[in-house]
């Protein structure tokens, strides 16, 4: 088993960017333009690695190497887009891989592109690339190329080492489970070892609310490779496992004026094989809460008003700073009530309350997070 952030080490180490692995400071898929850039480079990194997997690392400064990380990012639903506009499209992984000096909230993205041994292509136009588009690897560079020769392997063997210079060890997994446990001791750490194999930690503020057990600020990690599975701070979830799997819901608070509600948002479950194997299961549960459309237009052209002064650098008064603090929650809910611009209201008001302070940026962030996981259902 391959320990993920030592793969890290090692992919930085080997060499600057080249055919078989990409570096990224971040990558933006709401946006058409990193949309298609992050395909573009998929794309290229599966054509030039027929035998052998590509990585992308993300959260690394391009001049030197550094690790600044990024926002965890659970989309599972990632590999959805790779379908929708590739021919051919390869097996992508999305990881998200802690690092000790890194922030709680941040970690260093891996994107893991399996080999296939087939052209993939684009299968329609996005951004400034057509469809039927072709790209390979030229050094660091992915770049477009009309595709009239067999595929060459090149990379297989130097992959292999690099890979098997990064498997996982007893000491590596002493040493995460301890760092986990002295990490999280203030919220109620814990670990299970699964199929004498696996061992996962995690841990989470616990409450009890009607018998029911719930936690909140959720970390789980899985120490074998260095993955964290799942990270939260500001939703609720029930936490349940046996001998076989592991699985969490996860709840999300949304309602309007003051009123608010616990909705499922999501189920995913984590099974473990007798051969070593693993898999992770996702599956929305969520059933968007529905209101009275007249309240939805007033708190809709409210919200409106808020976001046009904020553009005109217009002070707020009294009331429209804490209208503020639930703005992008109540235009998600305009957005499942079938508000569609609200959408864009959420894209305009993003670097408003980025430089507002930290604490509405998380919010914000978590609204996103949000909607990523319906719009991808």
């Amino acid at each position: 088993m391959i320990n993920k952030r030592l793969l890290i080490k090692n992919l930085l180490a080997h060499n600057d960017e080249n055919s078989f692995y990409d570096k990224k400071r971040k990558i933006d898929i709401s946006q058409k333009e990193g949309k298609g850039k992050f395909l573009k480079h998929i794309c290229a990194l599966s054509n030039s690695n027929p035998k052998n997997n590509s990585y992308i690392v993300i959260g690394v400064k391009d001049d030197d190497n550094n690790i600044i990380g990024v926002d965890f990012f659970d989309d599972s639903k990632i590999q959805n887009l790779i379908n929708a506009y590739l021919n051919n499209p390869p097996i992508v992984e999305y990881e998200n891989i802690p690092f000790p000096h890194l922030p709680d909230d941040k970690v260093v993205g891996l994107v893991t592109i399996r080999p296939i041994d087939v052209i993939t292509s684009l299968k329609k136009n996005i951004w400034k690339y057509y469809g039927g588009s072709v790209f390979f690897r030229d050094g660091s560079i992915s770049m477009p190329k009309v595709f009239d020769i067999e595929i060459k392997d090149v990379n297989s063997k130097i992959v292999s080492a690099i890979e098997n210079h990064a498997q996982n060890n007893i000491e590596l997994t002493l040493d995460g489970v301890f760092d986990f446990m002295n990490k999280r001791q203030d919220y109620n750490p814990q670990y299970k070892v699964f199929k004498e194999y696996f061992v996962l930690c995690w841990s989470g503020d616990k409450k009890v609310v009607k018998n029911e057990t719930f936690f909140s600020r959720v970390d789980i990690e899985l120490i074998n490779e260095q993955v964290r599975l799942f990270y939260s701070t500001l939703d609720e979830d029930s936490i349940s496992y046996n001998e076989d799997q592991f699985k969490i819901i996860e709840y999300v608070k949304l309602g309007l004026q003051n009123s608010y509600k616990y909705y499922k948002l999501e189920e995913k479950t984590i099974r473990f094989e007798n051969n070593a194997q693993y898999s992770i299961e996702a599956n929305l549960i969520f059933e968007p809460p529905q209101f009275d459309r007249k309240v939805l237009h007033h708190i809709y052209n409210s919200n409106n008003t808020i976001l046009e002064k904020l553009e005109k650098k217009r002070e707020l008064n009294q009331n429209e700073n804490e209208d503020l603090k639930n703005l992008a929650a109540s235009y998600l809910i305009c957005y499942l009530n079938g508000f569609n611009d609200a959408l864009m209201k959420l894209e305009i008001l993003k670097p408003y309350v980025k430089s507002y302070n930290s604490e509405l940026y998380t919010s914000y962030k978590e609204t996103m997070r949000i909607f990523r996981k319906v719009k991808y259902n």
